[in-house]
């Protein structure tokens, strides 16, 4: 693994390290559900780990093969502060998956992907709006007669999701991402090749 992936998966423990750490912290108590609670109660402030799972399509520069497949991992974040209905935090993930295609001589496939992202939103009490962006890393791997080659590209991602808010320290979410791996010389292609792929998803938070 390159030292990009090596950095951005150190950064991401880090955030799931503060994240466990800062449960000790005093961000806000959560008040219990009740029938007659008022509106704007809910509170997304503080740290939360969580896992998910979805699918990835999407295409290879240079080449016509078209890798998609299920993915799944891991995500850590914090929302740092809560001014209202906005609510300001940042992210990280890691993510297994088995997108993959082959079009003879050729496979291409994206077998590990992570982002580390800014996240800003608006919460109707206990449903979350938000946008999200930031850097975006992973691995392209190509197949030919038994050869076989691997880079760990850096870029970008950014998406849309929506957090509902199950329990004062459960919720759960869709995000749809659009991630772009670039470019990067492969000899058994003699071209540049990078990996961009649209993620639809669905996850589950626990919030500290």
């Amino acid at each position: 693994m390159s030292r990009i992936a090596l950095g951005a998966a150190a950064l991401i423990a880090a955030t799931g390290t503060a994240s466990v750490e800062a449960a000790d912290l005093y961000y806000g108590s959560r008040a219990p559900y009740t029938v007659n609670q008022p509106l704007n109660i809910y509170s997304w402030a503080g740290p939360y780990l969580g896992g998910n799972l979805g699918w990835a399509w999407g295409s290879v520069d240079n080449s016509v093969t078209r890798p998609s497949g299920f993915v799944g991992g891991a995500q850590a974040g914090y929302n740092f502060f809560q001014t209202g209905p906005w609510v300001f935090g940042v992210e990280g993930d890691l993510q297994a998956t088995g997108a993959s295609d082959t079009f003879a001589p050729w496979k291409f496939s994206n077998p590990w992907f992570g982002t580390v992202r800014g996240r800003a939103g608006y919460a109707f009490n206990n449903i979350l709006f938000y946008g999200t962006a930031g850097l975006a890393f992973g691995e392209l791997r190509g197949e030919t007669f038994g050869l076989s080659e691997t880079h760990t590209n850096a870029g970008w991602t950014a998406g849309l999701g929506a957090e509902f808010g199950l329990t004062p320290n459960w919720s759960t979410r869709f995000e749809f991402l659009f991630v772009d791996l670039s470019d990067s010389n492969f000899t058994i292609t003699g071209v540049q090749n990078g990996y961009h792929f649209g993620l639809l998803r669905a996850g589950v938070n626990y919030r500290f």
